[in-house]
């Protein structure tokens, strides 16, 4: 029995070097993939304000049918983004900030903002934003910016688009 303890132990450390290397990897290797795919529909720094979600058409896997979607994949080692979401009138929509390892970094929606629009610059902490600007502090330079817009039907995306392709993502012009 005595000659098994030796191979059992390294055996459950090889099992919990595997879990833990799984786990603390997972979300990188997943939000890589996903920004890399976002960012083929617009590019770094730009909004894309995609087409409502069909079956052979999804850029992430289980999107909502039900949500108008706007993308932005971001890079922030050019220097910080400036992240604007318009209003909906009558509508839900949140603007909700993913970092590159799947780590909410900001949320806000309509009720929080009481229909004003958010408006928020991304940097890393060593970036300088203008004074006054609502910096929101990332942990590295990628990730992604994700608008969300609550449609009560499909029927009505012409009208909502209106509203939602105002909103954007842009480098932020320095001050001078």
């Amino acid at each position: 029995m005595s000659r098994w303890i030796g191979p059992i132990v390294v055996a459950v450390l090889a099992a919990l070097a595997g879990w833990y290397i799984t786990l603390a990897a997972t979300p990188t290797v997943i939000m890589d993939l996903a920004w890399e795919r976002l960012a083929t529909q617009a590019g770094y720094n730009r909004m894309a304000h995609t087409p409502l979600v069909v079956a052979e058409r999804q850029a992430i896997v289980r999107p909502s049918p039900d949500l108008a979607y706007s993308i932005c994949s971001f890079d922030l080692t050019k220097g910080p983004l400036e992240v604007m979401a318009n209003p909906v009138p009558d509508h839900y929509w949140s603007l909700t900030v993913f970092d590159s390892v799947t780590n909410v970094a900001f949320v806000e929606s309509d009720r929080d903002s009481k229909g004003a629009p958010i408006r928020i610059v991304l940097a890393t902490a060593d970036q300088a934003v203008a004074k006054g600007a609502r910096k929101v502090i990332m942990p590295d330079a990628k990730g992604v910016a994700l608008i969300r817009v609550l449609l009560k039907n499909r029927g009505e995306i012409g009208a909502v688009d209106t509203f939602r392709k105002k909103s954007f993502c842009r480098p932020l012009k320095a001050s001078s």
